[in-house]
């Protein structure tokens, strides 16, 4: 549980302001740049996310994460995008059928928020997961939610598919968290990965959010 203590809040960002959705316009969006296939899957989506007035945020975890986990196939960035690192918006993602963590990751943020999930209970990720002993510890995302700032998360995963608290993922070591407005770090000078490539990615990543009537 110690790990999962940030230790310090590196700055507060404000990376693009929050609009109001249409999720109307999102699937209107998804037949025309795509097809009727990919209109039909955010129209599943839209179906599964639960009532923003709906009391119970562990019904919304469960749901939202077991939607994801069940049906988008995990697939490297090198594969379906021929790139290295890409960041997928939840159309994209929905359009594909399949992404990496970091889609993932996004998508189900994107979906809590959606559900009336206050933005500051949740944090995209960034950890070092041991996935077999002695094996070099691999780059993942996952998202994490809290119910206070200071309690122990809970992990949505795309391995590990049943949500569990910290404490129970010894195989994860945080780096950093992020959402919309800030920006977490365990210590003064992490090692293992260089949080602004990565943030501007995730910039990226809101404005296609926006222009694709999501967030």
């Amino acid at each position: 549980m110690v790990k999962w203590i940030w230790v310090s809040i590196l700055s507060l960002v404000v990376l693009v302001g929050m609009t109001a959705t249409n999720l109307d316009r999102l699937q209107q969006l998804a037949l025309s740049r795509y097809d009727a296939e990919v209109a039909r899957r955010v129209g599943e989506w839209r179906a599964m996310l639960p009532p923003v007035q709906a009391p119970n945020e562990l019904e919304k975890l469960e749901r939202i994460n077991n939607f994801f986990n069940r049906r988008i196939r995990w697939v490297e960035d090198s594969v379906l995008w021929q790139q290295d690192d890409y960041w997928a918006s939840l159309l994209e993602t929905m359009a594909k059928g399949a992404g990496d963590c970091e889609d993932f990751a996004i998508a189900k943020y994107v979906s809590l928020l959606l559900a009336g999930v206050p933005e500051s209970k949740l944090r995209l990720t960034y950890v070092r997961m041991q996935r077999r002993p002695h094996a070099e510890p691999e780059a993942h995302m996952i998202l994490a939610y809290y119910a206070v700032p200071a309690s122990e998360p809970l992990i949505l995963d795309n391995f590990d598919l049943d949500i569990k608290p910290a404490a129970q993922r010894p195989d994860l070591t945080p780096v950093y968290a992020f959402n919309a407005t800030q920006l977490w770090f365990r210590g003064p000078n992490p090692s293992s990965s260089d949080p602004t490539v990565r943030i501007s990615r995730w910039r990226d990543v809101l404005a296609r959010l926006q222009a694709e009537h999501t967030l």
